[in-house]
Formats: structure tokens, sequence, C-alpha cells
């Protein structure tokens, strides 16, 4: 459980971005003149999730360190390099390597940065991260929203951190008297199990300063084994008491007297007498462009070494962010997960350029796209037109070509399929988010759908236009994925007035017709000669029977080829019923929730006629597929998305299809839940009557008049507004 207090001084629930107005809406709250109320920030728990090495797939691979929303510096723990650890810490190992400021939330594979790890050290002098790594105890962890602390066991020594947008401070309490050091390793890459930094840089500027670099190819493994950017970390690092010696190393060779050295394995140290009790810190700006950008956002963002000022002001920052959405009712668990997904969910994508720049990065669009960016559609604009201004003038810059489907640090990974890009795009532009050139963005989007073929990123696009569905190893995840871009494209043509572009894609977004089977009644992967693939091949991270699901832009056509309703209704009921509640933290070849292709199933029922087994299965998924504590998340994180879902889905509400403007109507976890919208509304979604076993809503209303239809639309909910869910424990008639 997170430490709700760590010396970061409580406040009142801000006015901020609508916080104030919430803040009626907050469980828990206490009367007038009661105790302190425990506020929106408190609940989040950076542990939820934390875990990196289950076997069973059970681990949200996400980080307990500080950072701010959105923020670049990420301050966390390292207990691992190397191998599919995204994040570089689970909560199971029990030493601690280092802290470094760069890390990737919630991944799967191998992950990338990890860079500056930081450690302090008493005794010999030990390079390695292994030799020097500490063990601790759990009891002596602690995590709340931008700060974290730990006693390093080897060393007797309390470290604390916390974070500021582009720069962070550690905090060492030394508890004996002696010498003492500080180890700053630049090689350091997670997922590297080596040294694969290539080359660094370190020049002692001052009696207080260190700057250098650290430039980074794609050797040794890292983001998808050898698949991510080539990039460069640099950054300004002060100490708070001068230094009195500075050691360094390359490779095994270490050296003192070089205030400036040029290295392939390179690290610094810092020596001094230790005084028990006495704090020593130290803060670093990074930027990915230059050392004086570093130095320049360090100066910005921690001018001074208040340590206890600045963790508050960054919590004074997550709790104006997190008011963003309040929550009344449900369970202090329940309570906990919502806030620490919706603090998840605004991990990525990150700022990366320097002070004044928009540029973000960190775009997990294959995952990100079903529930995060929606969420953001709602709430925070400015990330969304960031993100697409982003997409958009990488692939102008000739640094991407077509549009990124995994954007990292200014480059494609080319991870996953479909065309994600296209779908934040369109969504965006839908639903009237500004800040972009709509009509660039739209001739990129399609470039990549239409052609030239040069310019798209499908594998195969001559068999999309030429046979009608893909023909790659994916073909069921492929054409289905490709599909609703299709679809999200033809909305976003209309409204521009390409028409016959409009026509032409929503032709193509039926395409998925063309890979069902008849004889066999559901959907199989073809070859290029038109042949079928075998019955269970054909998907990635995914089967036949999970896969098949996505259609979420034509459900009435799915009905259609799966013999009407009430076929479609029963398999897709069998698969929830196939799933039971202990498989929900597990993978497993039923309802996958530890996974994005099946994400949108619960929520079709509704669409289909059956709106009563929408609420039936949605609020069981939030019940059985997330939990409090390291192993609270089914799946991966994937950069907020497994997060996204719960804040959406718990607040009775899920975009099947995104562009489309729609929000079915599931099953609310809490009583009532207040969205602050970007537009300066409110919309509240009330569930009255609402309990454990009153899951069912029994009538709905849209501002005090009767709603015929289970969904509401995007406009509706930014106008803001009441959705009024009388619930009760049977199904409506």
């Amino acid at each position: 459980m997170s430490d709700l207090g760590n010396s970061v001084t409580r406040r009142g629930f801000l006015a901020a971005t609508g916080g104030a107005a919430l803040a009626a809406g907050l469980a828990g709250a206490p009367a007038a003149g009661a105790a302190t109320a425990v506020e929106p920030v408190d609940y989040v728990d950076p542990f939820i999730g934390s875990l990196t090495t289950t076997s069973d797939g059970a681990c949200g691979k996400t980080f307990p360190g500080a950072t701010t929303p959105f923020g670049l510096v990420q301050l966390s723990p390292d207990t691992v390099s190397g191998g599919d650890n995204g994040s570089g810490y689970s909560w199971d190992m029990g030493t601690i390597e280092g802290f470094s400021f760069l890390h990737m939330s919630g991944i799967g594979c191998y992950g990338d940065l990890g860079n500056i790890q930081v450690m302090p050290q008493t005794g010999d002098l030990q390079i390695g991260r292994d030799a020097a790594k500490s063990p601790y105890r759990k009891e002596n962890e602690h995590a709340s929203a931008g700060y974290y602390a730990v006693e390093l066991d080897r060393y007797r020594v309390r470290a604390e951190l916390t974070a500021a947008a582009r720069s962070g401070m550690l905090r060492f309490t030394f508890h004996d008297n002696g010498p003492a050091r500080v180890k700053v390793d630049l090689t350091r890459r997670i997922g590297y199990d080596g040294t694969h930094s290539v080359a660094q840089t370190l020049r002692l500027v001052d009696p207080h300063t260190v700057e250098g670099a650290i430039h980074c190819d794609r050797s040794g493994g890292g983001w998808i084994c050898g698949n991510g950017p080539v990039y460069s970390v640099y950054f300004s690092m002060k100490f708070q008491q001068p230094i009195a010696r500075l050691g360094t190393w390359d490779g095994t060779s270490v050296s003192y007297g070089q205030n400036e050295r040029i290295g392939t394995a390179l690290g610094f140290f810092v020596e001094f007498t230790a005084q028990a009790g006495q704090p020593v810190l130290l803060k670093s700006g990074v930027s990915f462009t230059s050392t004086e950008a570093a130095r320049a956002s360090l100066a910005k963002d921690i001018p001074g070494w208040d340590f206890d000022g600045l963790a508050a002001r960054t919590r004074r920052t997550w709790s104006d962010a997190l008011g963003k959405v309040a929550v009344r009712g449900g369970t202090d668990d329940q309570r906990r997960i919502f806030y620490t997904a919706l603090y998840h969910t605004m991990i990525d994508p990150r700022v990366s350029g320097d002070n004044g720049t928009g540029r973000r990065t960190v775009f997990s669009g294959w995952d990100v796209f079903r529930a995060q960016f929606p969420l953001l559609t709602i709430i925070d604009h400015q990330t969304v037109t960031d993100t697409v201004n982003t997409l958009v003038g990488l692939t102008e810059s000739g640094a991407v070509k077509g549009l990124a489907r995994w954007e990292l640090l200014g480059v494609d990974t080319d991870t996953m399929l479909g065309d994600a890009a296209v779908n934040v795009i369109a969504e965006a532009y839908l639903k009237g988010v500004k800040g972009f050139d709509a009509e660039q963005a739209y001739q990129l989007c399609r470039n990549v759908a239409m052609g030239p073929a040069e310019k798209s990123n499908r594998s195969d696009f001559a068999n999309w236009a030429r046979l009608g569905y893909c023909a790659d190893g994916n073909s069921i995840s492929s054409t289905l994925e490709n599909c609703y871009s299709d679809y999200a494209l033809a909305l976003f043509a209309e409204k521009l007035g390409h028409t016959a572009d409009a026509a032409a894609l929503r032709r193509t977004a039926t395409n998925y017709r063309n890979i069902f089977d008849a004889d066999a009644g559901w959907f199989r992967g073809r070859n290029p000669d038109g042949s079928w693939m075998a019955a269970d091949a054909g998907c990635v991270e995914s089967n036949p029977n999970q896969q098949g699901w996505y259609v979420p832009h034509d459900v009435d056509g799915l009905v259609a080829l799966v013999g009407g309703r009430q076929a479609f209704l029963d398999r897709l009921n069998a698969i929830f019923e196939a799933t039971p509640p202990e498989q929900m933290m597990h993978w497993n070849a039923d309802y996958n929730h530890s996974n994005e292709p099946v994400h949108q199933m619960a929520f079709m029922f509704a669409l289909a006629g059956s709106p009563a087994l929408t609420q039936k299965w949605s609020r069981y998924v939030c019940e059985h597929a997330y939990a409090t504590g390291p192993g609270g998340l089914a799946g991966n994180d994937d950069c907020g998305q497994m997060s996204a879902w719960y804040v959406l889905a718990s607040a009775g509400l899920y975009p099947v299809a995104p562009a489309s403007g729609q929000y079915v109507i599931g099953s609310p976890v809490f009583d009532r839940v207040d969205f602050a919208t970007a537009t300066g509304n409110r919309f509240t979604v009330q569930a009255v009557g609402n309990s454990p076993a009153n899951v069912y809503v029994r009538s709905a209303e849209l501002n005090g008049k009767p709603l015929g239809r289970p969904w509401i639309t995007h406009a509706e909910v930014m106008a803001g507004g009441r959705l009024t869910l009388q619930m009760g424990e049977t199904p409506a008639a």
C-alpha cells in the first residue's frame, strides 16, 4: 500500500481545472468540521501493477517512482536490468541496483531508457550494477503520487525521490558517520544486459555541477530486441554540498582527477564524509536535445534545494490532474483502484521536447486508441493535440514513413499492426479537438490507408486493395484492425467534404466480411491465393475467438454474419461464461482481459439489443480483472490503456468504436462520477440505488428526460449535464 504522508504536506482539494467543483462528488469525504479529508491523490498507489515477472501474464509492469503528469522525468528504483522487464522494476525482487531518471510504464518486451542511474554507497567502491545492489525490506518502501522512499539496508541509507516535469531530485540520508559516495552510471539502459549506450561524456563544471551526455544506439537488445530508437540523453546534475573528490570509470578503469572524460562504458562518483542524519541532496535536469536545455530545465523546475517543498508541489500538480474526474461511493479498494488507474493514464504520452515545445513521446498506438485517448478527448485536449501534431510532424519531417504505429523518441518502432495513428487523429477531429491542421493530418492518414503505397505502413497494402483482406501471417487481426481504421477515416473524410474518399473507405471498412468462413461460422485468416489458413492461425496476441469480435463499427453487420441477434448474443455470452473469476487476472483462451483485442466485447451486447448483458459483464470484469496491490493489473498496463478501460467502464461508459462518438452505457461501480470536461463543463453519471447486487440499469434519464437508447454521445458529455441511472437487482423489462 502507498504511504499517504511521507513528509508531503496535505492540502485541500484544488479549484484548478474544475477540481473544487468536483470535490463535492469525492467518495469518503467527511462532513464539515471533521478530520482532514481524504483526497483523490491520497488513493493513488503506484505499487498497483508493479510486477513484471509472473509466469501467467498477470503483471502490469508499472513503476512506483516519482513523476509529474505526462512528465519527461520518471525517477524510479531499478531492481533489474535486461530481459523482458520493461519498467526495470518488479515488486517481488528483493534488491535495488539504483535509481534512474527515465522509465517506461506498463510496456511489454524489453523496454528502453533507464538512463542516468544513481546509487548511494558506503564501504568499498562497487562499479557494477549487480555488485552494488542493496537488499531492502518491503515495510521500508513507500510510494505516493510524486514521491518514493526506501531504506537501503546494505548501505544504511534512506533514499527519497521526487520529480518535476523535466528534472528530478534525490535525498539520501546516511545513518552512519564516515566515508560515503554517490555513484552515477551513465551506461545503464533497461532491457540491456550489459553496457550498450555506445558513448558517454562528462565534465566537472564547477564544485557543485557535473554535466554530460549519453548516446544510445540499437545494439545489444533493448526495445523489441534492438528495433528501438537511436537517441541521446543530456543531463545537468548538481550536488547541494561541494564535491570533495570526483572519480570516474570507463569499463573497469577507475581514475581520480579527470574532470572531463569521454568513454564507452563511463560513469562517475562523488566522494565525501557523511554526517549521520544529514541529508545529501542532488538534482538533475534532463533533455533529449542538449546539455544547455537540461541546464535550463533544472533552473526552471527546481531552482532551490527544498525537497519537501518540491514533493508537495508535485503532489498538488497530481491533485489538480486527478481532480478532472471525481467519484462518490464504492469501497476504499475500488477508489484506490480507480484513482491509481486514472494516475496511470497520465504517465504517457510524456513531454519529450524542451520547455516551450509541445512534442510528446511514447505512443503505444495499438493499445491506447481504444480507451486512453477517448478518455483524454473528454478531459485533456492539450495532450491529444500535442500527440497529433507530433505524429504529423514526424511524418512530414521524413523521420517516419506513413504514420507511426508505436512511436518512441521520434522513431516508429513498427510494433504491432493496424493504423492506430489514423484512429487517434480521426477521433480527435471528429470530437472537436483543435490545434492541428486537419487537412494536412487527413492527407497523411489517407496516404496510409489509400496510398500511394510507398507511404503506407500497411505491410500488404497491395493485397488490401486487390484482395479485400490482409494476407499476412496475422490475417484476421490485420484485416479487422484496418477495417476499423477505414471506418474512422471515412467519417473524417465526410466531415472534411472528401465524399469520394469517404465512399471508398466505407466499402473497405466492410472487408471483414471477406475473411468470414461461412462453413465454419467464424473468422479465418486467408492466404494470398484465397485459401483459408488453419483455424487457429491469423491473430497477434489473441486467437480467432477473441480477435473475431473486433468489428466495433458495424455490430449489425457482424450480427448478420453469425446468424442473427440471438446467435450473436449466445456466442458472445458463452465466452464470458467460460471465463471464471480466477481467470480474469490471467491470460486465457476465452475472455482475455489481459490484452487489448477483447476490450470492447462486454459493451457489444448492448449494441446487439441486450444492454442487460453489457451491464452484467462489464461490472463482472471491473470486479474480477482489477485489484489493489502489485498484482492488481491483469496484464501489461500498456501505457495507460488497461487503466483507462477501468476508469471509463467503472464510470458506466465505454467507447466501443471511439470515432463514432458514442459511449455505450454499462454498469457503474460508483454511485456518482463527475467529469470536468476539456470544454469547461461538468458531466455526471449518477447511479441511484447502486450496490454490488444492483448491477442492472432499470431506467435512464439524460438531463431529466428519458433516454431511449443504451448509449450517449460525446457531444452530450462535453455539453455537460447528468446521466441518471436507476439501478436494480434484475434487468429492466
